[in-house]
């Protein structure tokens, strides 16, 4: 039989379990404003939700796409999911193609780009998360 307290009791460790999930979905991505074309969703990360230690970031480069050289502060993981994206790292010129990926640490220069005719679609990672503090683009 349940008395007030008991069920009560019981009403809350359910609620609580319920509002204390061990996971988060991310369905609204904060998008990040561009000028070059480059679509940026930052489904985590410092912009999302303030996660300093990592970001992860479904993106896309349109054909002709390129920005200046940098040397991030974080380690960057890309996999390609459509087209090829090229890198040039330390003055060697690599290409992925879909299905690729590449981990690029930090503090290496490297220029990201898109010089072919179409859009290529990738995933990008960070850690610690991305942020323009730590890119150190040469412009």
């Amino acid at each position: 039989m349940c008395n007030f307290y008991r069920c009560n009791y019981t009403l809350h460790t359910k609620f609580l379990k319920w509002k204390t999930k061990k996971y988060t979905i991310q369905n609204s991505p904060f998008v990040v404003p561009t000028t070059d074309g480059k679509l940026i969703e930052e489904h985590v990360g410092l912009a999302t939700d303030g996660n300093k230690d990592i970001s992860i970031a479904h993106m896309v480069a349109p054909a002709g796409w390129s920005e200046p050289f940098q040397t991030p502060a974080f380690d960057e993981y890309t996999y390609i999911i459509k087209g090829k994206k090229q890198f040039i790292i330390d003055d060697e010129e690599i290409i992925l193609e879909a299905g690729q990926s590449i981990k690029i640490e930090k503090n290496t220069r490297v220029q990201y780009s898109n010089p072919f005719t179409i859009a290529c679609e990738y995933i990008a990672i960070c850690t610690p998360a991305f942020s323009m503090d730590l890119v150190n683009r040469e412009e």
